[in-house]
């Protein structure tokens, strides 16, 4: 095996190969044989290192004798004390439970669970096998916390977070008599799609409808009984809608650059100056790099249909509360200026176009 041999380096004024020969004719191992520069190298057993001492001066040739495991790195690598006990320090510290956060707002809740946590012997520096199941710890602490819907726990290495949830609160403010309404048309269109909760149709499907007409009624007749329950839901129609607008011809934006990531080792180990006890961290350092670049953009005439009208759009859509749909648009006028684009554009929306007017039930 190679950390039983050893490296031979023989040079003389004389040529050494007669050592070499006299070596090979003595039975003495002799592997690997190379020359240069008038230096002879082999590798060789012990007995062949007690050999050459015995019959070097006889020779007249200069020995250096080394082990072959002086040049291997592995060796060496896995053979240091301090990398063993860098190997063994966090491989030990793993077994234990370093750190324990809890995330909640209200510090009464996290003295509760702090006081839970230390009568079930839930600790730091505790071996994380003799750590009960999450299951048990939720169990205690939903029991002593009745406020508690459910507890997360989330463990990270060595490190464990308790994320206390609550019940969300009652609205004790109920109304006690609910206002009852119609279901009218905020604005006009022809109606495309109803979607009821409560009530009854009044307007029809694909039925063109003027703002203020009623499109479901709360009041509900069978017969000679009349019952007033309200209208509740959403009555969808397309409708036409000018858009006036007035924007810069210069329009700055950002790119986002590529982003690169570095990688570095770094000791896991931190000593705290208050305290005697280590922290743990990553052997990772990572570093993050993104350069982004400014760029600012012109608008030119040609560009109605592929920059303006989808940048409206967008705006008009982001500016909306409710699911509006755009069909189709029409560009009524655009002009360019030196500094300024000024335009109108007609576009077919679709969106929920009913609101609530309450019905009158007298005194």
């Amino acid at each position: 095996m190679i950390y039983k041999r050893f490296e031979i380096s023989i040079k003389g004024k004389s040529h050494p190969t007669r050592f070499i020969s006299h070596l090979a004719s003595s039975g003495v191992k002799t592997i690997s044989i190379s020359e240069q520069d008038g230096e002879i190298r082999f590798f060789t057993d012990k007995k062949g290192v007690e050999f050459i001492r015995k019959n070097r001066r006889k020779y007249k040739v200069k020995v250096l004798i080394r082990r072959a495991e002086e040049r291997s790195l592995e060796r060496r690598l896995f053979s240091s004390f301090r990398f063993l006990i860098a190997c063994i320090i966090p491989l030990v510290a793993s077994l234990f439970l370093w750190d324990i956060t809890i995330e909640a707002d209200a510090p009464e809740v996290v003295e509760r669970i702090e006081n839970n946590l230390e009568k079930a012997s839930i600790k730091t520096y505790k071996l994380l096998s003799d750590i009960p199941d999450e299951g048990d710890i939720r169990r205690s602490l939903m029991q002593d916390i009745p406020s508690l819907s459910w507890v997360r726990f989330v463990r990270s290495g060595s490190k464990l977070t308790i994320i206390p949830m609550h019940s969300p609160k009652l609205n004790d403010s109920v109304e006690k008599e609910e206002t009852v309404s119609d279901l009218v048309a905020r604005t006009g269109g022809v109606i495309t799609r109803f979607q009821l909760s409560r009530g009854e149709r009044v307007a029809r499907l694909h039925e063109t409808v003027k703002k203020g007409d009623l499109l479901a009624t709360g009041i509900l007749v069978q017969g000679n009984k009349t019952a007033v329950v309200g209208a509740e839901g959403m009555v969808y129609a397309d409708y036409w809608s000018e858009y006036s607008f007035e924007i810069p011809r210069t329009i700055d934006y950002h790119l986002l650059g590529e982003e690169r990531r570095t990688f570095k080792w770094q000791n896991p180990l931190i000593w705290s100056k208050t305290s005697n006890m280590p922290t743990f961290r990553s052997f990772l350092q990572t570093e993050k790099h993104r350069s982004d670049t400014a760029v600012k953009f012109q608008l030119e005439e040609g560009m109605e249909e592929t920059v303006i009208l989808p940048l409206i759009k967008y705006k008009i859509m982001s500016e909306s509360q409710s699911d509006l749909v755009i069909k189709d648009e029409n560009i009524l006028h655009l002009t360019f200026d030196n500094d300024t684009v000024v335009g109108t554009i007609l576009f077919l929306m679709n969106e929920n176009i009913a609101i609530k007017r309450p019905i009158s039930q007298g005194d």
